[in-house]
């Protein structure tokens, strides 16, 4: 069976390896001419640290990845309001919890499978027609080809989607946020293994050391209903007016800014479908079901959602649409779940005013007494799920190993 995977971030790499082992040809197609090699750290734990086991990937994560030691917040001179050391996270999934940068997460998955299955960058799906058992597809370079499955892994504002079930203002809910996140090198001060946040009303930055004296800045604001912003040099305006006059570090962070090529900026989004499905083409996570950064588990999620269908299509591979049904039906309370997780964190995490700056300066300092912490955040915190056992000797008729179970 030979399938369409759009989108070579965490979900579309991580589909593509589980469904090598079942014995599919996938084809992986990626718009960018190139890995993205920036972005912004991830928090990764629970089921996505489970199916990184599985894939074997958890000696490299635990040599590029962070293993951190606080959350400070600090005022403008530095000095710091409040915070808690990390180790409450470790005790609440059991030591398995680290953090690392997601285009590196990326690339170890990529790296998997980058010998073994076809990958096209710089290309984009721009057409897709179901006809018979096939769909027909249509690049915007390379002309046109048929597949038996087409899956949309192609992210938040992915173009599968688009294409097959409508505009993505449909499905996108906006929480209200913006985010952008850049690198820089050389930059001082260093604070290993801290991740140090200035807060205001309706926005923060925070700053993150990272390995090879490169430093990662995120900024995260209050926006909605403006104009977006398309452009580096639009984006980079509207980070120094939001910014501007903060006290901080943000005269030198907003002057590293100047020289910066490679910019993250979106909206903090969230997705909401009735269906993933539609015939023979599929979405998976952020295409599917963004639950937006704040939700701490992105990519964690899409590695556990790509798992999920590719052994739901290996247990069925004659039958797609019954896979899908049961991909959709096994994953879509526990990600609905997550979803109202993150509505409730973002207004929390970002305070419009200065009470509820204060407020949430305090809360975050009584998660410095472990037993508050687990029960603020233990339930968030811990996947309430239970994966099935699959197997892979759907796999023996390609003269692949059979494995007794997964």
């Amino acid at each position: 069976m030979n399938v369409l995977i759009s989108g070579a971030g965490i979900a579309g790499p991580t589909l593509a390896f589980w469904l090598e082992r079942y014995g599919f040809a996938p084809t992986l197609v990626e718009s960018a001419p190139a890995l993205r090699a920036s972005g912004y750290v991830i928090d990764f734990w629970g089921l996505g640290y489970d199916i990184a086991e599985k894939m074997g990937l958890l000696p490299d994560i635990a040599r590029i990845g962070y293993h951190m030691q606080e959350l400070r917040i600090v005022d403008d001179r530095g000095r710091r309001l409040s915070g808690f050391g990390v180790q409450v996270f470790r005790e609440l999934t059991g030591g398995r919890y680290i953090t690392l940068g997601r285009s590196d997460l990326s690339k170890l998955i990529y790296d998997r499978i980058s010998r073994s299955c076809e990958i096209i960058f710089g290309d984009s799906v721009t057409s897709l027609h179901e006809v018979d058992d096939k769909v027909h597809v249509e690049f915007e370079h390379g002309g046109e080809r048929r597949f038996d499955l087409v899956i949309g892994a192609d992210g938040l504002h992915s173009r599968v989607r688009k294409l097959v079930f409508g505009p993505q203002a449909r499905y996108e809910k906006d929480l209200g946020y913006r985010v952008a996140a850049f690198e820089t090198a050389g930059y001082r001060p260093r604070n290993e293994l801290v991740y140090i946040v200035r807060g205001a009303p309706g926005r923060q930055i925070g700053r993150f050391t990272l390995h090879n004296d490169r430093t990662l800045f995120l900024f995260l604001f209050a926006g909605g209903g403006e104009p977006e912003a398309h452009g580096l040099a639009a984006q980079k305006a509207i980070l120094r007016k939001t910014f501007a006059g903060d006290g901080w570090e943000l005269p030198r962070i907003l002057a590293a800014l100047d020289s910066c090529n490679d910019l993250y900026f979106d909206r903090v989004s969230q997705i909401r479908m009735d269906a993933w499905s539609k015939g023979r083409v599929t979405l998976v996570g952020d295409a599917a079901f963004c639950v937006s950064l704040l939700a701490g588990q992105g990519s964690a999620l899409a590695m556990t959602a790509a798992y999920v269908l590719a052994s739901e299509l290996g247990t069925s591979r004659d039958r797609p649409q019954e896979a899908f049904r049961r991909y959709e039906e096994r994953l879509r309370p526990f990600i609905h779940a997550k979803q109202q997780a993150a509505e409730r964190f973002a207004a929390a995490f970002v305070p419009r005013t200065r009470l509820g700056v204060f407020f949430r300066n305090q809360v975050i300092k009584a998660f410095r007494v472990p037993a508050i912490a687990r029960i603020a955040i233990g339930r968030d915190i811990r996947d309430q799920l239970e994966l099935p056992r699959y197997h892979l000797c759907a796999a023996a008729e390609r003269g692949r190993l059979c494995s007794p179970e997964l």
